[in-house]
C-alpha cells in the first residue's frame, strides 16, 4: 500500500508499531541525508563524484591508503560535526519506550548511537575503531580523526603500518557476528521498518526478505523504488514527514 504520509497512513503505521511484539528498524543512507551526510546512489550521491567508488576498494587501500584517507576526510572524519536527525531521534525514543527492539544499520556514521540508541547492529562495520592489520593494535575514532583532518595518514605507534578503519570495504567479508545477530533479529521481527535504503547492497538487502519469509510485516519509507515494495504493508516516500508526524504521537 502506497501512502502519501497523510494522517490515516501515519496512524496506521503507529498502530503497527504499537501492536508489534518485536519491531526492528533497518536503516540505510537516506536516514542520514537529513543530517547533511550525502548518500551513495541518490541523485546527488557520492558515487556521482569522480573516484568515489575507489574509497572502499580494499585492494587499493593496501596499495595506496592515501586514496581512502583523502576521499573519506570530509565524509567520515568530520562526523563530530554531524548531529542526529529526526529519524535517529525518534528511533531512539521508540527503543527507550520498549516499542523498538533493535536497529540494523548499513550506515557507518555513528548517528544512531549519538541519538541514544543502545541496540545498534552495524552490518557494514564502524569507524569507531581503527586497527593495525600487521600487529593488531587498536585505537578509537576520536584519537584517529584529528590526524586525518590534518591531512595525515594515521600509523600504528607500534610497528608503523597504516591503520585501517573497522569498516567493511568492497572485497572484505562483512563482520560475522553482526551479520549473525542481524539475521536473528530479522527472523524474530514481526515488523521491520525499512528506512532510507534502496536495498541494492547484498547481503544486507536480504534481511527484510527474511522477516517476510518468517511471517513478519515490512514497512518501507524510501524515496526510491526497492525490489520489496510489493511486500510492504505500508509504503511512504518521505522520511522527514513520516517521522516528524510519528514524533507527535509519542
Amino acid at each position: 500500500m502506497n501512502e502519501n504520509a497523510n494522517k490515516s497512513g501515519i496512524e496506521s503505521l503507529f498502530r503497527l508499531i504499537s501492536g508489534s511484539k518485536h519491531c526492528v528498524a533497518f536503516t540505510g543512507a537516506g536516514v542520514s541525508t537529513l543530517s547533511g551526510i550525502r548518500d551513495f546512489r541518490g541523485k546527488n550521491g557520492l558515487y556521482k563524484m569522480p573516484d568515489t567508488e575507489k574509497m572502499f576498494d580494499i585492494d587499493l587501500f593496501y596499495k595506496d591508503p592515501s586514496v581512502y584517507y583523502t576521499l573519506a576526510r570530509d565524509f567520515i572524519y568530520d562526523l563530530d560535526e554531524k548531529q542526529p536527525a529526526i529519524v535517529h531521534l525518534v528511533l531512539a525514543k521508540l527503543e527507550k519506550r520498549g516499542m523498538l527492539r533493535s536497529i540494523i544499520t548499513q550506515n557507518i556514521d555513528l548517528l544512531h548511537q549519538k541519538a541514544g540508541s543502545k541496540k545498534v547492529i552495524e552490518i557494514h562495520g564502524s569507524p569507531s575503531e581503527h586497527y593495525c592489520p600487521e600487529c593488531g593494535y587498536r585505537t578509537t575514532f576520536e584519537k584517529t580523526a584529528p590526524a586525518v583532518r590534518r591531512g595525515e595518514i594515521p600509523e600504528c605507534p607500534g610497528c608503523g603500518a597504516v591503520l585501517k578503519p573497522a569498516i567493511t570495504f568492497f572485497g572484505e567479508s562483512l563482520p560475522a557476528r553482526a551479520i549473525e545477530e542481524a539475521m536473528k533479529e530479522s527472523e524474530k521481527a514481526d515488523l521491520m521498518l525499512v528506512l532510507g535504503s534502496s536495498l541494492v547492497v547484498y547481503p544486507a538487502a536480504d534481511l527484510p526478505g527474511i522477516t517476510c519469509k518468517n511471517g513478519g510485516k515490512i514497512v518501507i519509507v524510501n524515496d526510491m523504488p526497492t525490489h520489496l515494495d510489493h511486500y510492504a504493508v505500508l509504503h511512504f516516500n518521505d522520511l522527514e514527514t513520516v517521522f516528524s508526524s510519528l514524533e507527535k504521537m509519542l
